[in-house]
């Protein structure tokens, strides 16, 4: 039997501005990787994730990023190492008091954007972002995209990890995700994204933006809540995974 985690990116508005389907998206995903302040989010977009939450029995994990609203923490920064790890923390706490207001229990760190794509190769950043977690909980698991440098720093720092993969993103021949700026990077076809996701899971291969056939493996998979297709992402993914004998669940 194979099963997977499905996670998608939520609390993404901000004030007046609204992003993504979080009411619906909701669900149909085990996990929530909420924004935290920094990229994306704010205090009231914060709770009522959290609330739905709790509602649905919906794992939350926070979704640290830059400190770049406007960028939506998708431009890279360059940054101290105390600065991105005190930056996680930061982060982190500000989740874990609605977490905590709603008796739920945090369950993991998925970092965001620039910050993410970084921990592919960056073991400086990926060791902050770890030095962060251990010392707010070392029970928290690090979502990590699947070939990522930060996976190897946190088990070697004793922390538990899952390895991420996803939906609606194309991959480079190392594993990579596309850059967004690349034609063909964001994956919109529903029935091609969601037979490549039941590859990648069965057979863990999946085919890069070259054509090579690469070797991946993943714990959860991700849907990108602001994606233009993220709530038919999810419904058809419930559809077919529940044809394909891929049982969603919790970690």
């Amino acid at each position: 039997m194979y099963s997977i985690d499905l996670n998608s990116d939520m609390g993404e508005s901000f004030g007046a501005y609204k992003i993504g389907g979080d009411d619906e998206i909701i669900k149909y995903v085990t996990t929530a990787n909420v924004a935290c302040g920094y990229h994306a989010g704010d205090p009231m977009v914060m709770d009522r994730v959290v609330r739905m939450a709790k509602e649905r029995g919906v794992d939350v994990g926070a979704h640290p990023g830059y400190p770049d609203l406007m960028g939506f923490g998708r431009r890279k920064m360059v940054l101290s190492f105390q600065e991105v790890k005190n930056y996680v923390k930061y982060q982190i706490g500000a989740l874990s008091a609605f977490t905590k207001s709603y008796g739920v229990q945090l369950h993991h760190v998925a970092p965001h954007g620039a910050m993410g794509n970084q921990c592919q190769y960056d073991e400086e950043i990926s060791q902050a972002i770890c030095e962060a977690v251990c010392e707010f909980d070392k029970d928290l698991i690090i979502y990590y995209c699947a070939g990522a440098v930060l996976g190897k720093v946190a088990e070697s720092m004793g922390l538990r990890t899952a390895a991420e993969i996803f939906v609606d993103r194309a991959y480079m021949d190392d594993l990579s995700l596309a850059p967004r700026k690349m034609e063909g990077s964001m994956i919109t076809d529903e029935d091609y994204a969601i037979k490549r996701c039941v590859r990648m899971i069965k057979e863990g291969k999946v085919t890069s933006m070259s054509g090579k056939e690469i070797d991946v493996r993943g714990d959860t998979l991700c849907v990108h809540g602001d994606g233009p297709k993220a709530i038919q992402f999810v419904k058809k993914i419930r559809e077919t995974f529940e044809q394909e004998g891929i049982q969603i669940k919790q970690l």
